[in-house]
């Protein structure tokens, strides 16, 4: 297939228009079936996500005319988790900030209940071909993630303990069964064809049963929006002046970046604009993309973040959809001139021009036409700029990049600092803008009492 038609298809692929036609199909099969609107929802005991996710699923229910088909899993596809001590660790820490954004539970110190994991999950399969799942399931899981080991021994029934190898099949198949629809994390519902991850994604679910005339309530309200409504709205300008005038905006806002992510693509237009609001310095460090560190992204993988991406990119008013993957050759050009950008001036605006360049408008990268386009656009001298491409310095600064990455806890990009402020994935964009308006304010509170 050419490379120049390439871009063309994605878009198509990505397009509202072939969305909705599948979503109009996906109606009418469920119309002529005579099927309930069914939600499958996948969960896992040990999952931070689970538990925040089933406390609103009764909530959800009540405000939608839906009914839920309960799976319960345990074990991570490895080839899906380049890093998964990393990523249990931060799904704790981002558990406990979405627990405070959406007033849910969750504990202050993570209960590790791993030699009940199997034990719970049996009685949860058992409890799945019975009515009333989630009002016997919510207990057990707030019973593990409150390390609460006598209640959780007292909520399973004593028959299964000693025959855990009974559901090891029943678990087999929700684990297959999961991946066959084509996805790999817990804390999953699939509706209709579609996938919606945790309480980050459960807005769009919402919005589409309110385009279904599903709601119960005729507001058709959106909840779970709640981490980037008011963006950049959160503190008026004046405020942000006078911390400015008193010095609160000289650390900058680190982000580990990569040119092949479209999360990344969306974070840096979002941090961009987050960074200018604020008066905060942000400071880009790009790392290999994961094939390139020899590493495995599989299919099932890219093409759900693809997904995901457009439908977030169009949240946020983001061009997206056009891709030119700039795999290989175009990483290593947009590598290489990235420290003539920076010594320019213009590094923030060389990436923002690469990225959307071949993730919204189908630039190859790696021909000198694109590569000028993308040069030149950006404010810097195209012809200065090419006789730096076959400069390697950035194959160490990359890998250094990515040791400090490591050496913060963290694994992924997009990945953020902000002083105490760890963070992963463009998702929490908010969590950094949360901290500096927290920051500005507690000084003009300290400032005020001490005068």
């Amino acid at each position: 297939m050419s490379s120049a038609v390439v871009p063309h298809i994605a878009n198509m692929l990505l397009s509202t228009r072939l969305l909705n036609l599948k979503r109009g199909l996906a109606e009418r099969k469920r119309k002529r079936t005579q099927q309930p609107h069914l939600v499958t929802v996948y969960l896992a005991i040990n999952d931070a996500y689970s538990y925040l996710l089933i406390q609103v699923l009764d909530d959800l229910q009540k405000r939608y005319q839906i009914e839920f088909d309960f799976r319960c899993v345990l074990k991570k596809q490895s080839q899906m988790y380049p890093a998964e001590k990393l990523w249990d660790k931060n799904a704790f820490n981002d558990g406990q900030y979405l627990s405070d954004l959406y007033q849910l539970d969750f504990p202050e110190h993570n209960p590790k209940n791993e030699s009940f994991a199997e034990q719970v999950t049996a009685q949860l399969l058992h409890w799945e071909l019975q009515p009333g799942f989630l009002k016997n399931a919510l207990p057990l899981f707030k019973a593990y993630w409150q390390g609460d080991e006598r209640n959780i021994e007292a909520l399973i029934n004593p028959a299964l303990v000693g025959h855990v190898e009974c559901y090891e099949h029943h678990l087999l198949n929700n684990e297959s069964m999961l991946k066959d629809n084509g996805h790999y994390l817990s804390a999953m519902l699939h509706y209709g064809g579609e996938w919606y991850w945790g309480l980050d994604r459960l807005q769009y679910l919402e919005k589409r049963f309110n385009d279904l005339h599903l709601s119960r309530d005729r507001r058709l309200s959106v909840k779970f929006n709640l981490a980037h409504t008011h963006f950049c709205q959160l503190m008026s300008n004046e405020a942000i002046k006078q911390a400015g005038e008193r010095g609160l905006n000289t650390t900058p806002i680190e982000m580990y970046w990569s040119i092949r992510s479209p999360y990344s693509y969306i974070a840096l237009l979002r941090t961009r604009q987050l960074a200018s609001h604020y008066g905060v310095e942000l400071v880009v460090k790009p790392v290999l993309p994961m094939v390139m560190r020899r590493m495995q992204v599989p299919t099932v993988k890219r093409f759900y973040i693809s997904q995901d991406a457009k439908r977030e990119a169009k949240q946020y008013g983001i061009e997206f959809g056009k891709i030119a993957d700039p795999l290989g050759k175009g990483v290593e050009r947009c590598y290489a001139l990235y420290e003539y950008a920076k010594q320019q001036g213009k590094a923030l605006e060389y990436l923002e021009s690469y990225a959307r360049g071949v993730w919204a408008e189908g630039i190859r990268s790696d021909t000198d036409a694109g590569l000028q386009k993308i040069v030149s656009r950006s404010g810097l001298d195209w012809q200065e700029a090419k006789t730096m491409l076959m400069d390697k310095r950035w194959q160490v600064w990359a890998q250094n990049n990515l040791a400090q990455l490591y050496g913060n806890d963290l694994w992924g990009v997009p990945s953020f600092i902000y002083k105490d402020v760890k963070a992963f994935g463009q998702d929490r964009v908010d969590l950094i803008e949360r901290r500096l308006v927290t920051e500005f304010s507690l000084s003009d509170v300290n400032d005020k009492v001490v005068n």
